[in-house]
């Protein structure tokens, strides 16, 4: 009897110990494709980060000489300069967005999949949250910029334009004096676009960094 016991005993453990090395085995798998699953993530926001801040790169320059054009065209309005017909295409250059949309799939993603849950380091979810939740306020000056030229630079090149007199070398805009309030107020709105689109970068900068360690 003692022996059967003993017998009987030793298959439990054996039973026991099988499962607890399959549970185990199992865990650790479960961690390796949280792990995975977790740095693939962060390997595709750092890339999206990167392809953000090309983007934002290339729109501080042509910002810039968006501003430069601006400061250029308005000494040329409401006077008899002659060289008006010299910042004509500067005129069209300034009522041309510089858009940005960001590249934020991989967020949206872990946002929408409940997967932000993978990233448990506090400071970390904190830091990325941080950095979309700022591309927000950002916008902000992007669409400011967007309202003028569409409430005021787009109906005033419908209305005080004359495309017909541009061919003969004639400056085609009338009522210079109000095109030059449209360009003073584009000029500030594209400063502080500008200003923005720099703390953009450096937000991208700085959470690249983050995610560098991270990886």
């Amino acid at each position: 009897m003692k022996k059967q016991f003993r017998y009987a005993f030793g298959e439990v453990l054996i039973v026991i110990i099988g499962i607890t090395i399959a549970f185990s085995m199992n865990k650790c798998a479960d961690n390796a494709k949280t792990k995975k699953e977790r740095n693939q993530y962060l390997t595709n926001l750092k890339n999206d980060l990167e392809a953000d801040k090309v983007i934002l790169t290339k729109n501080i320059e042509e910002l810039q000489t968006k501003i430069d054009d601006a400061i250029a065209i308005l000494p040329h309005l409401d006077n008899d300069s002659p060289a008006k017909m010299s910042v004509v295409n500067k005129v069209f250059n300034v009522m041309n967005l510089t858009n940005f949309k960001a590249k934020d799939i991989t967020y949206q993603t872990l946002i929408n999949s409940g997967d932000l849950k993978l990233i448990d380091d506090f400071n970390l979810k904190a830091a990325i949250e941080a950095h979309y939740s700022g591309y927000e306020e950002m916008l902000k000056s992007y669409q400011r910029q967007e309202s003028i030229v569409r409430d005021y630079g787009g109906h005033y090149l419908i209305h005080n334009a004359n495309y017909d007199v541009m061919s003969k070398g004639e400056f085609p805009f009338t009522d210079e004096k109000l095109l030059k309030n449209i360009i003073q107020g584009m000029r500030g709105s594209m400063m502080l676009k500008k200003q923005a689109t720099e703390q953009g970068i450096k937000s991208c900068d700085s959470l690249i960094k983050v995610l560098e360690e991270e990886i």
